[in-house]
C-alpha cells in the first residue's frame, strides 16, 4: 500500500506528471529560443502604396450598386444584382459596421494594391481593412479591375 501511494500523486502515476512538467518545460524553452533567435520568425514583407483609388459605393434602386471614383464621381464598375457575391459581403460588413457608430457615406473607401501585388480596401471611418488576396486571388480580381477601368477612363 506505501508503495501505491509513493508512485501515484492524486490518482495520477508519478511519471506521467514528470512526463507533463518535461513537456511543458521543453515547449517553454522552445519558445523563448525562437523569440530569441528568430528561428520559426515569419515575417511579412515591408511593403508600400503603389495605386491608391478613393472609392464610393452607392446602392441603386434595382439592386445593384455603382463603384464611383469619389475623386471625379465617375463610375468606374456596376455591380448587377444577385451578382459579386464576395463584393457584396465586403460592402455588407462595412456598411453595418458604419451604421453601428453612426456614421454616414460620406468618408470613401480606399482600394490600395501594395507593392507586392497585394490589393486590401480600407474604410478610415471605421478604421478597418482587409486585404481582400486573403479570400482568393479572383475574390481581389473583381477589385484589381477597378484599377484598370480609372486608367482607361482618363
Amino acid at each position: 500500500m506505501v508503495e501505491a501511494i509513493q508512485t501515484q500523486v492524486g490518482g495520477v502515476p508519478r511519471r506521467v506528471l514528470i512526463g507533463a512538467g518535461a513537456l511543458v518545460a521543453f515547449a517553454l524553452c522552445g519558445a523563448l529560443f525562437g523569440r530569441a533567435s528568430g528561428v520559426g520568425d515569419v515575417r511579412m514583407q515591408e511593403t508600400h502604396a503603389y495605386q491608391v483609388l478613393q472609392l464610393r459605393f452607392i446602392d441603386r434602386n434595382d439592386g445593384a450598386v455603382a463603384i464611383q471614383d469619389a475623386d471625379t464621381g465617375v463610375q468606374l464598375y456596376r455591380v448587377a444584382p444577385g451578382t459579386n457575391g464576395f463584393v457584396r459581403a465586403a460592402l455588407r460588413g462595412f456598411a453595418q459596421e458604419r451604421l453601428r457608430d453612426g456614421i454616414g457615406p460620406a468618408t470613401p473607401f480606399t482600394l490600395t494594391r501594395w507593392s507586392d501585388g497585394t490589393l486590401s480596401l480600407q474604410d478610415k471611418a471605421i478604421g478597418r481593412r482587409i486585404d481582400l488576396d486573403s479570400f482568393g486571388h479572383t475574390q481581389a480580381e473583381v477589385f484589381a479591375q477597378l484599377f484598370l477601368v480609372k486608367e482607361a477612363a482618363k
